[in-house]
C-alpha cells in the first residue's frame, strides 16, 4: 500500500519527458509579400529536415499550413552560405495562410540584420505584425525594413540586439513559443524573452531582401511545464505516507 502511495505522489510530481523529433518541411509552403513566389525554397536533407532559400527579393515566410505552433519547442541552424548582401534572415510564429498579405494581420516576427542601413539597423529583434498589410512594400522606405507600423517592434536581443550575423557561420536556435512566452536562444544565449498573450498560429521561417539561406536540422518538441504545481492534496499525502512510515518503522522496532 505504501509502494503504491509513494509511486502515486511521484508520478504527480514529475513530469513525463519528451523527445524532440524531425521535422519533415515537405509539406510546407511559400508565402509572399505582395505576391507569393517572392522566395524560392528549395526543401533537401535525407529526412526533409533541412531548406534553402536562394532568392534575393521581396519578404517571404515558409511554413507549415496545416499545424499550429503554439505549445511547441523547436530548435536547429540558421546559415548564410554566401558573402553577398547583408539582409534580414529569421522567423515567424503564430502566423496564418496568406497572412503576409492580410489586411487584419496578428502574428509574430523575429528578424536578424547583418547591415547597418538607417533606417534599418542591424541585430536581432522581435516585432509584433499586427494591422492591414496590404499597403507595406518590400523596399527601404517600408515597415518590414525599418519596424514602423504595422511591423512594431518591441524587443531587442540581449547580446545581438546591434550586431549582425557573419557570412557562412551556423548559428543554432532554439525558440519557445506558448500562449503566454515567445523565447529565443542562439547557440544557447537567451536572446529574446517576451511574455504576453500570443495567438495560436504556424512556425515559419522568414527572409528579406537575402539569399543563399540555409534552416537545418529542425526538430519539434512539446514544452515541459517550467514548473509542476502541486496539487493541494499532495501536502496531505506526503504527511501520510511519512506518519505511516514511521508506524511501520515502530512496529518492526517492538519486535
Amino acid at each position: 500500500m505504501q509502494k503504491r502511495l509513494l509511486a502515486a505522489a511521484v508520478a504527480i510530481m514529475v513530469p513525463a519527458t519528451s523527445f524532440a523529433a524531425p521535422v519533415d518541411l515537405s509539406g510546407w509552403t511559400e508565402n509572399g509579400r505582395p505576391n507569393n513566389g517572392a522566395g524560392t525554397w528549395t526543401v533537401q536533407g535525407t529526412n526533409n529536415d533541412s531548406v534553402l532559400q536562394s532568392r534575393n527579393g521581396n519578404p517571404t515566410v515558409f511554413f507549415d499550413p496545416t499545424a499550429n505552433a503554439q505549445g511547441t519547442a523547436l530548435s536547429g541552424s540558421i546559415k548564410v552560405e554566401t558573402t553577398s548582401d547583408n539582409d534580414f534572415i529569421g522567423f515567424v510564429l503564430g502566423y496564418q495562410n496568406n497572412e503576409i498579405n492580410s489586411t487584419n494581420a496578428d502574428f509574430w516576427l523575429i528578424d536578424w540584420k547583418q547591415g547597418d542601413q538607417s533606417p534599418a539597423v542591424d541585430g536581432l529583434a522581435l516585432s509584433h505584425v499586427t494591422g492591414d498589410l496590404t499597403g507595406t512594400t518590400g523596399g527601404s522606405f517600408g515597415g518590414w525594413w525599418n519596424h514602423v507600423a504595422p511591423i512594431n517592434e518591441v524587443q531587442r536581443a540581449t547580446s545581438l540586439g546591434s550586431t549582425g550575423w557573419n557570412d557562412n557561420q551556423e548559428y543554432i536556435f532554439d525558440i519557445v513559443f506558448t500562449s503566454s512566452l515567445i523565447q529565443v536562444k542562439v547557440d544557447g544565449q537567451t536572446e529574446l524573452s517576451y511574455a504576453g498573450n500570443f495567438t495560436d498560429g504556424s512556425f515559419g521561417f522568414y527572409n528579406f531582401s537575402q539569399a543563399q539561406v540555409r534552416y537545418a536540422g529542425i526538430t519539434q518538441d512539446v514544452v515541459p511545464p517550467t514548473a509542476v504545481p502541486l496539487p493541494a492534496a499532495l501536502p496531505l499525502l506526503a504527511g501520510g505516507l511519512g506518519i505511516l512510515g514511521l508506524a511501520g518503522w515502530r512496529r518492526r522496532k517492538s519486535i
